[in-house]
């Protein structure tokens, strides 16, 4: 009896073997991130609809905080919600990062991807059938800033994001079911940064989705294809590089939950 061929890990057979379930989870991805942009960007255009028809005149420090609370709870609550289903990623550049350091497989990275962009044209749509007057939801770079600052500033911030998912939610530890608020409060400071300057996108789901539902009018889009995609590859090479320092080794007893690793009394024997 001839014996079995090895099976690469890249092979057709290998990449597909669990493709049914791709397609359920990439199925659940599109609704949480629908559901995370419907919440997210629904908030965004309440404002911008509330000062217009008012007529205040809010100063930038407010609208920021607004739109930064807006998308951080938002993300909160969602991926809390999708954490056990999919791992709520909602966001093509995290499941980059994710594929990058071996925790998904192509397979699903390209399905979650295509459903991650479709659940941003999926809300921008709700929002702006179920509101009255333009979308006012989309990311565009502030005055003064030019597309190279733009790059880089997403590029950071979306690194930032990678690195709170891989360290709270893909790294196993004792407060890792409570990755959610991490996460959701690592959106909420980089928004606090990056919102007067680039919109804070951080996810291109997240700009795409506005841009394809109003045609894509704004000529730097590619912005926010760039800056996210190069975050996460610095988010991945910092989180590898911290693997092999072993980082785990340089203060080992600090995701301790036993007493005996609690410091010494002072002056106690």
């Amino acid at each position: 009896m001839s014996a079995r061929p090895h099976r690469s890990a890249w092979s057709s057979g290998a990449l597909l073997a669990d493709f049914r379930q791709d397609c359920k989870a990439a199925a659940l991805e599109f609704v949480g991130t629908t559901f995370f942009l419907l919440l997210g960007l629904g908030g965004i255009q309440a404002g911008a609809q509330e000062a217009l028809v008012n007529s205040s005149n809010l100063n930038e420090q407010v609208r920021v905080l607004y739109i930064s609370t807006c998308m951080g709870l938002s993300l909160l609550i969602s991926a809390w919600l999708f954490y056990r289903v999919t791992g709520g990623l909602f966001n093509p550049n995290v499941g980059l990062a994710l594929l990058l350091v071996g925790v998904i497989k192509p397979v699903r990275f390209m399905l979650f991807s295509i459903a991650q962009l479709a659940g941003g044209i999926a809300a921008s749509a709700l929002i702006l059938a179920l509101t009255p007057g333009p979308l006012s939801v989309g990311t565009f770079l502030g005055t003064g800033i030019n597309s190279a600052q733009g790059v880089f500033i997403e590029m950071f911030i979306t690194s930032a994001l990678v690195v709170a998912v891989l360290m709270l939610a893909a790294e196993k530890h004792a407060a890792a079911p409570f990755a959610p608020v991490g996460i959701g409060l690592t959106l909420f400071a980089c928004h606090l940064w990056a919102v007067f300057y680039t919109g804070a996108a951080m996810n291109t789901a997240r700009s795409f989705g506005p841009a394809a539902v109003t045609g894509f009018t704004y000529r730097k889009h590619w912005v926010y294809w760039v800056g996210p995609f190069l975050g996460s590859l610095l988010g991945a090479a910092f989180y590898i590089l911290l693997k092999y320092m072993k980082y785990q080794e340089l203060n080992p007893a600090q995701a301790s939950t036993k007493p005996e690793d609690s410091p010494s009394t002072p002056g106690g024997e």
